[in-house]
């Protein structure tokens, strides 16, 4: 029989103060990805790295955590969504302590990758966490939005809070910050979180296809991520990109052949949940790249500094939140499938405007309408996506489906920096102004036409119809309106 703990009362009020727990530790997880960024230079001079190696700073972060995220998402459904959230929290905060106290690059590399395995488990597992706290209908929807406005926010967060803290306490401390959150969702996660479904029968791991599909996510990210450096016909990015494909096509065959599968290709039987994450992937691909081109248009054509425009785009980021929460609230009303039209056209818009900069332009101008439409977009279009993707999961399996959804938007959003950087750079036309924004234009422009393919996308489910009857052994109805849906989704 499947492990439950008694349902609460809608009513608790402990649902919120959990979800308050939740999203900290989320909003933990997004910043340190992007806050070592405004640190590097500072962390390269005191701690000798050689030329480049820096940037393994923030890369072996983003490989372990979007490596292992399936991996740590299957956790949830073995052994506990509140279990190894917990465990996932302690080992962050410990590798955070860690990094403030490196005493060589290869000690804070070693400290970061242990840092973003962690963050592996917690994103997942907290998501699962979410769901089984919130029953399906509005409340959860009204959650959702709150977990993917505080998500977009995080990165904006840190742009403005890196350069403060490294200039007046030192790089060290954007690390021992996570500690005071560490501490509190430690203290009071056991007794505010739920314990999530896990799987009935014997608990057996798949360490085989664990391994290929950790090893094919990361080569596929490092390998994207590399790509406007190496060159995209290079032998590095090739072979890596043929390596991967390799993994992916062994992995396969393991996890068919597996009586304890890690991944059950069952799931992706379901058009509803492959159209979701294709969703997903796209809306990662133009969220990504355009905060990108943004961030090099500001910096090097209107000469912004780093805290200057971490301010001036707060916008988007506020936006993103307005959007994810009232995206979220008419999700319950509509579905998803309109919600996502609307979300992936208010993203192509605003990108399409930011086509329009100018080397003698400004921030009213050329970036303040079109970032209030691209972030409104931002949240509409997680909302629908992650709904869309996780939608037939079944109880016993949304940590899994979470860590398909969140490796998903990891990829994506290496793909859409890689291109979108790749872009800009061929068509630059010198390094003036001028010759910047010619490139940069380009990358907007490359953006634009993700977020069209995506809107296209969003058109596609809309079109898919299936019968408002129980999908299979899910019991879900794939079209249904979020608020409806029998089966808890997980992102």
């Amino acid at each position: 029989m499947m492990s439950r703990e008694p349902r609460e009362e809608a009513s608790d009020p402990r649902r919120w103060l959990a979800l308050t727990l939740l999203v900290a530790a989320f909003f933990m997880v997004i910043v340190d990805s992007q806050i070592v960024m405004l640190a590097l230079p500072s962390i390269e001079s005191e701690l000798g790295f050689s030329p480049g190696g820096v940037q393994w700073v923030m890369s072996v972060y983003l490989l372990t955590f979007g490596g292992l995220l399936m991996f740590g998402g299957r956790t949830a459904d073995l052994l506990g969504g509140r279990r190894m959230f917990l465990f996932g929290t302690a080992l962050f905060g410990v590798a955070s302590v860690l990094c403030g106290l490196a005493w060589s690059d290869e000690v804070l590399i070693a400290a970061r990758a242990v840092q973003g395995a962690a963050a592996a488990i917690m994103t997942p597992t907290a998501m699962a966490v979410l769901m089984h706290t919130f029953p399906e209908g509005p409340e959860r929807n009204k959650a959702l939005g709150i977990w993917t406005g505080i998500g977009a926010f995080g990165a904006t967060a840190a742009l403005l809070i890196g350069g403060p803290i490294t200039d007046g306490l030192g790089w060290q401390w954007i690390f021992y910050i996570n500690v005071p959150v560490v501490a509190a969702v430690l203290l009071f996660g056991p007794r505010l979180l739920k314990r999530t479904p896990v799987q009935p029968g014997r608990r057996r791991f798949d360490p085989a296809g664990a391994l290929t599909i950790t090893a094919a996510i990361a080569l596929l990210v490092y390998a994207v991520s590399e790509a406007p450096l190496a060159g995209w016909g290079s032998g590095q990015t090739i072979g890596m990109l043929i390596a991967a494909a390799v993994l992916l096509v062994i992995f396969t065959v393991i996890e068919n052949r597996s009586a304890a599968p890690l991944v059950p290709l069952r799931i992706f039987r379901s058009p509803t949940v492959v159209g979701g994450n294709i969703l997903m992937i796209i809306v990662a691909m133009a969220v990504y790249g355009g905060a990108l081109i943004t961030s090099l248009y500001a910096q090097q054509v209107l000469g912004y500094s780093a805290v200057k425009f971490g301010l001036s785009t707060a916008v988007y980021a506020v936006m993103s939140i307005i959007g994810a929460n009232v995206s979220a609230r008419l999700a319950a009303r509509v579905g998803y499938k309109p919600i996502a039209i609307v979300g992936m056209a208010l993203l192509s818009g605003g990108l399409l405007l930011l086509t329009q900069i100018d080397p003698d332009g400004g921030y009213w101008s050329d970036l303040f309408f079109g970032l209030v439409i691209f972030g409104s977009g931002i949240g509409s279009t997680n909302v629908a996506a992650s709904i869309a993707s996780l939608t037939g999961a079944r109880p016993e399996e949304s940590g899994l489906a979470s860590g398909i959804n969140n490796a998903v938007f990891q990829i994506g959003a290496a793909l859409g920096i890689a291109i979108a950087s790749s872009v800009a750079f061929a068509y630059t036309t010198g390094t003036g102004a001028a010759g910047l924004n010619d490139g940069f234009q380009a990358g907007f422009w490359a953006t634009a036409i993700f977020a069209l393919t995506g809107l296209a996308t969003a058109l596609l489910l809309l079109l898919h119809r299936k019968p408002a009857t129980p999908a299979g052994p899910t019991g879900t109805a794939a079209d249904a309106p979020a608020g409806k849906q029998r089966v808890a989704v997980h992102h």
